[in-house]
């Protein structure tokens, strides 16, 4: 789960745009990202009954997780910046098209080959769209407005992470055709998003040259700073793949719930907690609340422990909800830190590696639990995960105790 930069506009919105269209290009906009996200977590209910179809190992279910994050490297690199030279609506369409067509490719999937392609497919359609519609509506925005627009974009983000296990869940387990109605469902919702897009109008008034050059990369001067949201992205992304690719499995097992819409529910408890702590917590400063959630991160891995050891419901429902604040204030925190740390000029190229760093932890350190489940078992895994991502979180404490602080301005000379 990751959004794309929240631009910041530079007098490229429209003159025309008036108040009311404006507020609703930021519903339009916040829509579109929600639906994208809500596409990436559509799965999560049916991992468990590919595992049962296919006969999928816990490593090969994970590494289906995981392939989504190639989409969503390659729309960063290749084409992040494409809406900033062709416009915000076509990128959009873009992004919703490759959704549809992901979906597609679920529906049709007689073998674990297209469910593979509609994955990497749902990664570039969610990194392509999400960028362009956190843009359009951060410039929908009035100016005094746009310091929360990050803030109101990751709480749509979130709101679709939580809608697909919700959705899915239902309809996996009371209506007919498991593997087609959610998708069949999701196709439709997309056909409406699309209809409002065509509607609302375009916000970036003047085009410029197409690049697919890739632009990465960290500033000298910001390198040593950069540690702790980088870690903070990769252990905050990291709680969220566990949770979606693993915690089905989890909920049935350990907990020993076969109903898949309480699994879907109980996985959306973490997206569900993160969206209203992003909405509660949108004035803490981005260091306080990267700081937070990085102490947050261990409790709730080791409430995900107990809670798998002692078959808890309660205890899991508590380390849900921690997870979700740490997800929560760690993501946005980082990401705050992130842009506060480079020169407008970079902005991009920093923000741009801040999410590399969340992609590479919300498939790694998934893929490594699932692959050491299959050498051993999943409660070694686990325990194993929650300590590695535990450790990186205070590296991170570290690090940002150490080198985070803002340099201390040099006393001026009397004159």
């Amino acid at each position: 789960m990751v959004q794309l930069e929240a631009r910041r506009p530079s007098g490229d919105v429209r003159a025309d745009v008036s108040a009311l269209s404006g507020a609703a290009g930021r519903v339009v906009g916040g829509l579109v990202v929600a639906i994208l996200f809500m596409g990436s977590t559509l799965l999560t209910p049916l991992y468990d009954l590919y595992r049962s179809t296919y006969g999928f190992f816990t490593a090969e279910l994970v590494l289906l997780y995981a392939v989504y994050v190639i989409g969503n490297l390659a729309a960063l690199m290749f084409f992040g910046r494409l809406s900033d030279q062709i416009g915000r609506k076509p990128m959009v369409f873009a992004g919703l098209g490759l959704a549809a067509l992901s979906t597609v490719l679920f529906l049709a999937a007689r073998d674990p080959s297209l469910l593979f392609a509609g994955r990497v497919v749902s990664g570039f359609a969610v990194g392509l769209g999400a960028g362009a519609a956190t843009a359009w509506l951060t410039e929908f925005t009035p100016a005094a407005q746009r310091p929360r627009a990050a803030s109101t974009m990751t709480a749509f983000n979130f709101v679709g992470l939580a809608l697909g296990p919700l959705l899915a869940g239902e309809l996996v387990q009371y209506a007919p055709w498991p593997f087609r109605l959610p998708f069949v469902v999701y196709l439709g919702c997309l056909a409406l998003i699309a209809v409002l897009v065509a509607v609302t109008p375009e916000s970036l008034a003047e085009r410029s040259a197409i690049s697919l050059k890739p632009r990465l990369g960290v500033p000298a001067g910001s390198r040593m700073a950069f540690i702790a949201p980088a870690a903070t992205g990769f252990a905050a992304m990291a709680l969220v793949g566990f949770f979606a690719a693993l915690g089905p499995t989890t909920i049935r097992q350990d907990l020993h719930l076969g109903n898949r819409a309480l699994s879907g529910a109980l996985v959306a408890i973490l997206f569900v907690v993160a969206t209203g702590v992003i909405v509660a917590t949108r004035g803490v400063p981005a260091r306080a609340a990267m700081l937070s959630g990085l102490a947050a991160t261990p409790l709730g891995l080791a409430l995900l422990v107990v809670a798998q050891r002692t078959a808890s419901l309660p205890v899991f429902i508590a380390g849900a909800a921690a997870c979700g604040v740490a997800g929560a204030m760690g993501y946005r925190g980082g990401l705050a830190v992130t842009n506060s740390l480079a020169p407008p000029d970079r902005r991009a190229e920093l923000v741009s590696a801040y999410f590399v760093c969340c992609f590479m932890g919300n498939a790694l350190p998934v893929i490594g639990a699932g692959v050491l489940a299959q050498a051993t078992d999943a409660k070694f895994a686990d325990l194993v995960f929650a300590g590695v991502v535990s450790a990186v979180s205070a590296g991170a404490i570290v690090a940002s105790l150490a080198f985070g602080r803002p340099p201390t301005a040099a006393p001026s000379r009397p004159s």
